[in-house]
């Protein structure tokens, strides 16, 4: 682990195993790669590339401002001349999804496979979707409209701890959707945290601290900056016919921020994308359905290199979608 000077900021940056590279992009914004560190599980496989967004974690540097796409991915892409890459596969998970999808857009030469979990091409599914799919699954009004209110930064709660400790570190990262104070995450999490989840047990809290989630070092301000103007009508649903690069998408059956029937639209999106569904998982389906997340994400890269290897056919590679089964 190291804080490497990459452009104008310092970024938080660790390397682990062997094999072609993978990048990990984190959600949040305002979480850190902690959240991502199950992935060291494949440490036998690929080159892990861990490092925290600028504004995030541990990575230091640049005002909360400059935290803008086009930084975003370029801090990305000269993180990658730095270690000496080529090229490497990149794997973006919620908000960290998001930043894959524009570094695919605006660096497509760097990246031999994308993998995209539980994220989406337009927010607005985690801001005005969420609270109807809460509504939907039963929660009650009062639940619903804290929902709403948090994801339109009405609320100014303080309690983030309680909702780490009862949680976990790396569960909350995906509420982020902004205009809210350092102190108004937590009672929305302590009402309706358990979403993120398909079992939101103290067997998964254990599983979360055990691979590193004690360790999160959350930035608020990241959260708040992006919720008032980075992430305010972001969409890349009209360019994703622009990717070029194999690409994954993952996600579990009941996420409620980008839930099945967006995770279809992204991939039809997406010129022969493949789309994988995961029982019995929430936001976070690497954290509730780890081997087969890390098996799906290992043989879409390894069996996907030898295709890249072999000569295309006419059109290189198919337009439809096809959502695969366990």
């Amino acid at each position: 682990m190291t804080t490497m000077p990459i452009r104008d900021v310092s970024l938080f940056v660790e390397v682990v195993g062997r094999g072609d590279p993978l990048v990990l992009m984190h959600g949040g914004p305002g979480a850190d790669h902690c959240t991502l560190l199950p992935f060291r599980r494949l440490s036998d496989r690929f080159t892990l590339i861990f490092y925290d967004h600028r504004g995030n974690g541990r990575s230091h540097g640049g005002p909360v401002s400059s935290m803008t796409w086009e930084n975003l991915t370029a801090d990305a892409e000269a993180l990658r001349r730095r270690l000496g890459f080529e090229r490497w596969a990149v794997l973006g998970h919620s908000f960290g999804g998001h930043v894959a999808l524009e570094y695919a857009l605006r660096y497509p030469a760097s990246l031999s496979h994308l993998v995209l979990l539980d994220t989406g091409g337009d927010h607005r599914w985690a801001q005005e979707h969420a609270p109807q799919l809460l509504a939907r699954r039963g929660y009650g009004p009062r639940t619903v409209e804290l929902a709403r209110r948090f994801f339109n930064g009405q609320i100014a709660p303080n309690e983030m701890m309680p909702a780490l400790l009862r949680f976990g570190g790396v569960y909350y990262h995906g509420f982020f959707n902004g205009q809210i104070a350092p102190n108004e995450m937590m009672p929305a999490l302590l009402r309706f945290g358990g979403v993120y989840y398909h079992d939101p047990s103290l067997v998964l809290l254990a599983r979360e601290m055990l691979h590193g989630g004690w360790r999160t070092k959350t930035r608020p301000e990241a959260l708040i900056f992006a919720g008032r103007q980075l992430l305010k009508g972001w969409t890349v649903m009209d360019r994703l016919d622009q990717i070029t690069v194999p690409t994954l998408v993952l996600a579990g059956r009941d996420d409620f921020l980008f839930p099945p029937e967006h995770q279809r639209q992204l991939a039809a999106g997406i010129p022969g994308a493949r789309l994988q569904i995961i029982e019995r998982a929430g936001h976070n389906a690497h954290s509730e359905q780890p081997a087969e997340v890390f098996r799906a994400v290992s043989d879409f890269i390894s069996a996907d290199a030898a295709v890249l290897d072999a000569p295309a056919g006419p059109t290189g590679r198919s337009d439809t979608p096809r959502e695969r089964r366990p």
